[in-house]
């Protein structure tokens, strides 16, 4: 009795580890099969599913066009290239720039472009493209404060906006922390605050500020210096994991930049903004 319980003890503690050891690479095999399978999904389905906050002229904000409203930037263009030569087509969601990973995270989308920076942190949770652009940072302010905030040592106590879940956002931390930072979902809020006084300040990508400064003749950038990062620089978020994917977006971003396409993208963007907000 003691060797047949033994023996069944034994039976049942080999199934057990053979189970737990198969399940193991199970589990393995399927995060590596998705890995793999998230391209051919992409072009089996024909549609590259991404995630935007089009609120940031001029790589991704809102415009009419033929009368329709319609979302545009230098961001979108590239999304539109990259679907292009995946030979699928763009399907663009516009959502809080704090949701944008969220929906990247759950499945929802492919990839996620919004003038993302890819941080240490994001990469923890996220694969990141080359990066594609890098934009310094300026501070916007009214124009009836340029003699008062001249210097970082100004905006001590002062109330300093960022969008919220932004790269801005560290920036105001590390930089002007001795500022009081107030986090805003869409950048246009902030700019409405700037000029009413409710924000002394901003902290904004320079060519989106150019674009906000032209369409609100009471702000201006001020003579602030912020330094500049690579960790600023703009990226393409991904799934962790999506290897082939990011390989293959990796070869049309390099091509891309090779052919001076994505400086154009963020020029044409810009001047669209521009005349946007003089119509």
């Amino acid at each position: 009795m003691k060797k047949i319980t033994g023996l069944v003890m034994t039976l049942v503690a080999l199934f057990t580890l053979a189970a737990c050891g198969g399940g193991s690479d199970k589990t393995a095999d399927s995060s590596n099969a998705k890995s793999e399978d998230q391209l051919a999904a992409i072009k089996k389905a024909g549609v590259l599913k991404v995630a935007t906050s089009a609120d940031y002229a001029p790589f991704e904000f809102h415009t009419m066009v033929d009368g329709k409203d319609k979302i545009v930037g230098a961001d979108i263009d590239l999304v539109n290239a990259i679907a292009e030569e995946l030979g699928v087509k763009a399907e663009v969601s516009d959502m809080s720039f704090n949701t944008v990973l969220a929906s990247l995270k759950e499945g929802k989308s492919d990839i996620a472009i919004s003038a993302i920076s890819a941080t240490k942190e994001r990469k923890e949770q996220f694969n990141f493209t080359d990066n594609y652009y890098n934009p310094p940072q300026v501070v916007i302010i009214n124009k009836k404060n340029q003699d008062k905030f001249t210097s970082i040592d100004s905006l001590k106590d002062k109330n300093v906006g960022a969008q919220k879940g932004s790269i801005q956002e560290d920036i105001v931390k590390t930089q002007l922390k001795d500022g009081k930072l107030v986090s805003i979902e869409k950048v246009p809020n902030m700019v409405i605050e700037v000029n009413s006084g409710s924000l002394d300040a901003m902290v904004v990508e320079k060519t989106i500020a150019e674009s906000y400064v032209q369409q609100n003749p009471d702000l201006m950038i001020a003579n602030i210096e912020l330094e500049a990062s690579k960790d600023e620089a703009f990226a393409i978020a991904l799934p962790k994991g999506s290897k082939e994917l990011q390989t293959e977006i990796n070869k049309i971003i390099k091509k891309l930049n090779d052919e001076g396409k994505i400086d154009e993208y963020v020029k044409q963007n810009h001047e669209l903004a521009e005349k946007s907000a003089n119509e």
